[in-house]
């Protein structure tokens, strides 16, 4: 037991593992050989692979999905099943900085992968567990709750979106805690079962035709006039095409994309099974809770409604995830007495990348596509832009996206050693100790 662990905190039976991964178990898929040609490789089977694969294979191309672990091992397996329609540059920032018309541009298209999710998991009839519940941003400090209201004020007269304010006398209705000052509510915000999510997406991938390949870690792509070769840890193979969906995951087999993206761990727990009574004094409603920090804590319940799930301090090493989850277990308890005494029964890490303008990416470098650097909005945004890579490849105009032809930057003085993260979480961090 670490020095700070509190006794008491441990379920029997805790595991670091993914708590989505006991409804979702990751498929051991057979060792299949890999093909010496394929029309698309795809780099990646998260949200963003898979559903590029699926609608590359329905428009007629022959894809291969190459994965270095099993189908789903990273983050879209992982993280905490946040269906937003925001970016992590919010509204009136982007209006500031790149000019209003450009802002509404950006968050039209937000809105519209939001409505793509949804109406993808129905039209699939995808078993993830859609809810939409809303969202309740908590403000830490009256100047937050001031801010966030001038903020989601600009972004009704703009896009129309609705919200409502809720003081700090009335948000017990909305959260079981007193460390907050009021907060906002949107109501068009839902959750999803992640696991179960990128589980569906590969069943109608593969039903689709598309060759799904564990194991097959990629180690280098290269341009050879007639399209690529694709050298992989099992063999190589040619393809006409090659989209790379690998995110926070993303290696040095292509080198040009690592230098950009900004690899973060993300954290999170789950408490053991709790009393209805308890979980209904935490979140009185089915709403994603997080507070309005730029490093931020979140909650939700989980899909049964029988458990707690709970996640912060994003950022640094994920070698003590025990460790990690009593430091989260601590944050849980001040910020919810009504869990001071709530087991976990699960914590676990994945990982997630920001790039330098907090802006996803897309586009095509030598050739080869990419969509990627969600900036922890990879649920609708990996999604969505999965499908309109997939749409470029095939040549078809709705494959245009706001997010064309911008500028990726790379990070300065990148080596192998991702020296800055731990500066940038610090930055971030002392971002929130000034309360803005």
């Amino acid at each position: 037991m670490g020095s700070r662990e509190r006794p008491g905190i441990f379920a029997p039976d805790f595991a670091e593992v993914p708590f989505w991964w006991d409804a979702a178990p990751r498929p051991r898929r057979p060792p299949e050989p890999v093909p010496a040609r394929a029309d698309v490789a795809v780099v990646g089977s998260g949200h963003t692979g898979l559903v590029a694969a699926l609608t590359l294979a329905r428009g007629g191309r022959g894809v291969v999905v190459l994965e270095a672990g099993v189908p789903g091992h990273g983050a879209s397996s992982r993280n905490a099943g946040f269906v937003g329609r925001t970016l992590k540059h919010d509204f009136p920032a982007i209006a500031a900085h790149r000019g209003r018309a450009f802002a509404e541009a950006v968050y039209r298209e937000v809105f519209a992968a939001y409505d793509f999710l949804r109406d993808l998991v129905a039209g699939e009839g995808l078993a993830c567990h859609y809810v939409r519940g809303g969202r309740f941003l908590a403000a830490l400090s009256a100047r937050h709750y001031e801010h966030m209201a001038r903020s989601l004020e600009e972004r009704r007269k703009a896009l129309g979106e609705p919200f409502a304010m809720i003081p700090r006398a009335e948000q017990h209705r909305e959260i079981g805690s007193d460390a907050y000052h009021g907060g906002a509510v949107t109501e068009e915000r839902a959750s999803i079962h992640p696991g179960l999510y990128q589980l569906g997406l590969l069943e109608r991938a593969l039903a689709a035709g598309v060759r799904i390949l564990s194991g097959t870690e990629v180690t280098g792509v290269q341009a050879d006039g007639a399209g690529f070769a694709v050298a992989t840890a099992r063999g190589r193979m040619a393809a006409r095409d090659v989209l790379v969906a690998t995110n926070g995951y993303t290696g040095w087999a292509t080198p040009w994309l690592r230098r950009r993206l900004v690899p973060f761990h993300g954290f999170m727990v789950a408490t053991e099974p709790l009393p209805p009574s308890v979980v209904d004094r935490v979140l009185p409603r089915p709403r994603i809770v997080q507070d309005y920090n730029v490093n931020i804590f979140f909650v939700r319940r989980s899909p049964d409604g029988r458990r707690i799930l709970f996640g912060g301090y994003t950022g640094g090493p994920a070698r003590d995830l025990r460790a990690k989850a009593a430091r989260l277990h601590a944050a849980m308890a001040r910020l919810f007495p009504d869990l001071a005494g709530a087991r976990l029964s699960h914590a676990w890490s994945g990982q997630c990348a920001a790039t330098l303008d907090h802006l996803p990416h897309i586009g095509v470098r030598d050739g080869m596509h990419h969509a990627l650097g969600y900036s922890f909005t990879g649920v609708p945004m990996g999604t969505w832009l999965g499908r309109k890579a997939a749409l470029q490849i095939l040549g078809d105009r709705d494959g245009a996206t706001a997010f064309d032809g911008e500028p990726f930057p790379a990070a300065p003085f990148f080596t192998r050693h991702r020296w800055f993260v731990p500066m940038a979480m610090a930055y971030y961090d002392w971002q929130d100790r000034r309360g803005l």
